[in-house]
């Protein structure tokens, strides 16, 4: 199996596992308060990446690393997970599913001005018909707009694609698991002591749901999913390998069928079925 396959199996790994994170973090800040959800995420996170790089031996970043951690810090461990929390006191999960649309595309971008990477033209016409699709059949939904909750999600996107391209290129020198590991704990001693600020007065009132999607997103969302999705970044190509975001909706969409025990439509299969030829197309013309 060649390496631009394994990537792309990284890859997909990686978006099944982030596909739970906002179902998770819906039903995590109907009890938590967004910034503690935030907070508490990475710190837990962050422990656990602390004692990864321990029990391995990790040698330390070089200082020329930092700025890159830091952006990865900023975009991966803070800024999205507390711009999406923030913003779905606003809207719905459903709704936030018409920003994760565009991901893909933002990733792309800043694979382009921080990787590096040249996408044939035919690779962006791919792309932009995939987020058209994803968004359209988001808002076909009848899912209500709020402005807030919208410019919040769209901060969210712009952070976290920065985010992966920086993580990815970084990725290439350090590994992918030990760049989100150096992340958490570059911003561990900040999380730690902000959660302690916010952690709630009391935990009567927080019911099991919401514990399960703290659990969900601070060891699903915020490492284990990072460490397939960097090493599939790196090894399959950041605009390529971003592409299979644009299934990350469908999955979620699944997953809340599943949980939620909503319906499944056909025009979600079609419409599947339309995004995966269009993430074939983007792979195809990404070098």
């Amino acid at each position: 199996m060649d390496k631009t396959t394994t990537g792309w199996i990284y890859g997909l790994t990686g978006v099944v596992i982030f596909s739970g994170s906002l179902p998770a973090t819906r039903v995590a800040v109907m009890d938590f308060d967004p910034l503690f959800l935030t907070v508490a995420r990475a710190a837990i996170a962050g422990l656990l990446g602390l004692g990864l790089l321990l029990a391995f031996r990790e040698k330390r970043p070089s200082r020329s690393d930092i700025t890159s951690l830091a952006i990865v810090a900023l975009g991966c461990v803070v800024g999205f997970p507390l711009l999406t929390a923030l913003a779905l006191k606003h809207v719905t999960s459903a709704h936030s599913i018409v920003f994760i649309g565009l991901l893909p595309l933002a990733t792309a971008i800043f694979g382009v001005l921080r990787g590096g990477e040249r996408p044939r033209p035919a690779f962006w016409i791919f792309s932009a018909i995939g987020s058209a699709l994803v968004s359209g059949y988001a808002l076909a939904q009848g899912i209500s707009a709020s402005p807030v909750g919208d410019l919040l999600m769209l901060a969210a996107v712009i952070v976290c694609g920065l985010g992966y391209a920086e993580g990815a290129v970084l990725s290439r020198r350090l590994g992918g698991w030990q760049v989100i590991c150096w992340a958490l704990v570059l911003s561990l001693p900040v999380m730690i002591a902000l959660c302690v600020m916010t952690m709630p007065h009391s935990i009567d009132g927080i019911g099991g749901p919401a514990w399960l999607g703290l659990i969900y997103v601070s060891l699903f969302s915020m490492l284990i999913g990072f460490v397939f999705w960097y090493r599939g970044l790196a090894q399959g190509g950041i605009a390529a390998v971003g592409q299979l975001q644009f299934l990350q909706p469908f999955f979620g969409f699944a997953l809340a069928a599943a949980l939620l025990k909503e319906s499944v439509s056909w025009s979600m299969l079609i419409v599947t079925l339309a995004v995966v030829a269009c993430v074939a197309g983007a792979r195809k013309f990404a070098h």
